[in-house]
C-alpha cells in the first residue's frame, strides 16, 4: 500500500479535491467516477459523496486492482 500525506492550510477539503490535489485523479471527472464507483473510503467507510468535507486527522483508502492508496490528511 502506497501512503501520501497531504497537508492543508484550510480547515476542511472537499473529497474530489483531494483527489485531484494529491495527483491520484487527473480531473474532476476521473475523481467523480472513483467516488461514485465506490472505489473511496473515508476513515474506513466507503463514501460516495463527492463533496465529502475532510478534515485534518482523515484517512482517505483508495482500493484499486493493482493495490491500495492511502492518504492521510494533516
Amino acid at each position: 500500500m502506497e501512503t501520501q500525506a497531504i497537508k492543508i492550510s484550510t480547515e476542511f477539503i472537499k473529497l474530489d479535491q483531494l483527489l485531484k490535489f494529491s495527483g491520484i485523479a487527473e480531473s474532476g471527472a476521473d475523481a467523480k467516477d472513483m467516488i461514485l464507483d465506490g472505489i473511496v473510503s473515508v476513515n474506513g467507510e466507503v463514501c460516495e459523496m463527492r463533496g465529502k468535507k475532510i478534515r485534518p486527522g482523515d484517512v482517505v483508502l483508495l482500493t484499486f486492482e493493482d493495490g491500495k492508496y492511502q492518504i492521510q490528511v494533516e
